[in-house]
């Protein structure tokens, strides 16, 4: 690919969105500017309060680096991408540009799955959860949400790498994997490459949900013994993991969808909102998820604000 590294890549989907480039702009900057804010602000908080390092907000601290990482690897090159004239990326950069969001939605997903192990200990095992949930327990969590998704990824990240390519045309705001793979120059690359990006899938997703599956089937189980008001307590705790879940598998099923189907048919802005969810609505939500919704970090918010005088007093009250 070395002779390959001045080709560049045209993305299309800017072209269509000349006219309202502006627009979009200034509401993704804004976006992006709040998904830093509010992802630094819960890390800070929970940092700076030693009764706030649980391991759940430890994991809630990693979501929120996670969150960062992805948004600034995306968000800023389409930012740049909709003031260019050209709208061209180059094959080095496109490839990089894959590495980054592929490897950002695994980890998020790696995360999350951590999070459900979490309240499986919590609600099941309550009498020994610190003692299940030791720091030794917690930093081997921590590596694996890290570690495993990155490892993965580059087997197959290291095929693609080696494509070369005469398709000149990535037809969305960003790269992907399948885009790059529709550009390769060998039809019988390609093919392969595809099926094993399917593989790759199965398999770096199934521990995650086969663990996530595990949690919550014993959760459940462990919640028909409780008493109604037992029950409502220990589902509670799991709302916020619940919802971010959901918000998470639904972003990355949109993208599936656009990068392997034909959606002409959906209308444009619909299409840029579906590719650009799994890089925004997460970021944002989740932080609020795992900070306004739970008291412990609502408060410290609170008493951070009223530090440095940016609410009154009566507030933390």
């Amino acid at each position: 690919m070395d002779n390959q590294t001045s080709l560049t890549f045209t993305m299309t989907a800017y072209a269509v969105m000349e006219n309202y480039k502006h627009g979009i702009f200034t509401v993704l900057l804004l976006l992006y500017l709040i998904t830093i804010i509010l992802n630094t602000l819960l890390i800070v908080v929970i940092h700076q309060n030693k009764k706030l390092h649980q391991p759940m907000n430890v994991f809630a601290c990693m979501l929120s680096i996670n969150e960062i990482y992805g948004s600034s690897a995306l968000l800023p090159a389409v930012l740049s991408m909709l003031i260019s004239e050209t709208h061209e990326i180059t094959v080095k950069w496109c490839i990089a540009q894959v590495y980054f969001i592929h490897t950002y939605g695994s980890a998020e997903f790696c995360i999350l799955a951590v999070m459900g192990y979490d309240r499986y200990v919590a609600i099941c095992y309550p009498l020994h959860y610190h003692s299940i949930m030791s720091n030794s327990k917690v930093c081997k969590l921590v590596a694996f949400a890290s570690i495993y998704p990155l490892v993965l990824f580059m087997c197959f990240y290291s095929l693609t790498v080696q494509l070369s390519f005469c398709g000149k045309v990535m037809p969305k705001l960003y790269c992907v994997n399948m885009e790059l793979v529709k550009n390769a120059c060998t039809n019988a690359s390609a093919s392969y490459i595809s099926v094993v990006g399917l593989v790759f899938i199965l398999i770096l997703i199934a521990p995650q949900v086969t663990m996530i599956l595990f949690s919550y089937v014993q959760i459940l189980r462990v919640c028909r013994t409780l008493l109604k008001k037992s029950q409502g307590n220990a589902l509670k705790t799991c709302i916020p993991h619940v919802l971010s879940l959901i918000n998470f598998t639904i972003g990355c099923l949109f993208e599936i969808i656009q990068t392997r189907f034909n959606m002409s048919h959906v209308a444009f802005q619909a299409r840029i909102f579906l590719s650009l969810y799994f890089i925004i609505i997460p970021p944002i939500t989740n932080p609020m998820l795992y900070g306004l919704g739970t008291q412990m970090v609502r408060i410290q918010i609170l008493k951070l604000f009223i530090k440095y005088k940016i609410l009154p007093t009566q507030l933390a009250k």
